[in-house]
């Protein structure tokens, strides 16, 4: 059997080094979402959630352009949970859109996860807790800290090692690939091959905080209250705790 070949960690770092020279980033996609929906005649809710989605798939795009680039392909597959292991971190607001998605769900999808976040709380409730606060400042090792913890995302179904709201997953899961061996993430806590786009969290950001700022100087911004609910950040799995799902 003809053994697969993958690139190097020589090679991606070659390619990603080209990325600035070879590649720029349409700010002007992430706008003209959020341009839209502000001119839409429906409800602030709608407007919010379908922002938040369709920005989230112009991360996705964005990254599929620059791998078509720079001839890359991810090695990533269904059922690879490695990188579900770590530590998740999002605003408030972006927790309160995923909140409100998945209340959109079916009601048997919606269900499900309900029903997977009780079970995931019962077992992972006391851990958690026991995990120390948030500090990315000051603590350098937090990343390191988190995963040995062993605790997976709130919305890993460890048994399918698939994620129950992938459409939504946040920036820091969207963002994260592997183009080399896939044995590298089995192998390593923090494997140095992998490839993180989190840059493009600027942008994806900066179109939804002046959405926001839009609908609070209209007087209406729903479920959101904004400007506070950016500027608070946690683990995602503390946003789920409440189960308001």
């Amino acid at each position: 059997m003809e053994k697969l070949q993958f690139l190097t960690y020589e090679e991606i770092q070659t390619k990603c080094e080209r990325l600035s020279d070879v590649y720029e980033i349409d700010e002007e996609k992430f706008y003209r979402v959020v341009e839209k929906w502000a001119d839409e005649k429906t409800t602030t809710e709608k407007k919010l959630l379908a922002s938040f989605e369709e920005l989230l798939l112009v991360v996705s795009n964005e990254i599929t352009s620059m791998e078509e680039v720079l001839e890359m392909k991810p090695t990533c597959r269904m059922g690879c949970a490695f990188c579900c292991y770590f530590p998740i971190i999002i605003n408030e607001m972006e927790a309160k859109l995923m909140k409100k998605a998945i209340e959109n769900f079916s009601e048997e999808r919606k269900e499900a996860v309900t029903s997977h976040l009780s079970r995931y709380y019962r077992k992972y409730g006391e851990k958690l807790d026991r995990m120390p606060a948030l500090d990315t400042d000051t603590d350098d090792d937090f990343k390191s800290t988190y995963i040995k913890s062993q605790i997976p995302c709130a919305m890993l179904n460890t048994e399918t090692n698939q994620c129950m709201a992938y459409e939504i997953r946040p920036i820091p899961c969207r963002t994260y690939m592997n183009y080399t061996d896939p044995l590298v993430c089995a192998g390593n806590e923090m494997p140095k091959e992998t490839v993180s786009f989190e840059f493009l969290y600027e942008q994806y950001m900066g179109a939804l905080n002046e959405f926001m700022r839009f609908l609070y100087e209209d007087g209406d911004t729903d479920f959101i209250d904004y400007p506070n609910d950016v500027y608070a950040t946690d683990y995602l799995a503390n946003w789920f705790k409440t189960k308001q799902v």
